[in-house]
């Protein structure tokens, strides 16, 4: 009932930057928590972002605070994600998520989001 689509993945440079969007379709996007993962290789499942349904909560994982910025358009049905003085252990596939659920707080479990998009490669040379 969710459709996601990320674009904006490629190779960068380190210190280099990126912005990755994720159109959604398919039902109400400000209904909807978001969430941007990551998946390194050989690595499981990392939570880089959260935004909460009316963009005033936001969650960073640590590795990425100060660099990276989530954001969302309700009206384009977007949520972006900047990503800034990348590194090369920021190399992985990003997923766009969403969480239908009327959560209070946003989450950063990758299973209590419902839906995902395909994915995005970034990946980030020395």
């Amino acid at each position: 009932q969710v459709q996601l689509a990320e674009s904006g993945g490629g190779l960068v440079q380190a210190g280099g930057s990126l912005r990755l969007s994720c159109a959604a379709s398919g039902r109400l996007f400000s209904s909807n928590n978001m969430g941007w993962f990551r998946q390194a290789p050989g690595k499981g499942q990392e939570c880089v972002g959260a935004i909460s349904r009316d963009g005033s909560t936001t969650y960073y994982a640590d590795s990425v605070k100060g660099r990276f910025s989530i954001s969302r358009d309700n009206a384009k049905t977007t949520v972006y994600l900047q990503m800034n003085s990348l590194k090369p252990e920021d190399t992985a596939v990003y997923y766009c998520a969403a969480d239908v659920n009327a959560r209070v707080l946003v989450t950063i479990t990758p299973s209590e989001y419902q839906y995902w998009g395909q994915g995005t490669q970034v990946t980030v040379s020395s």
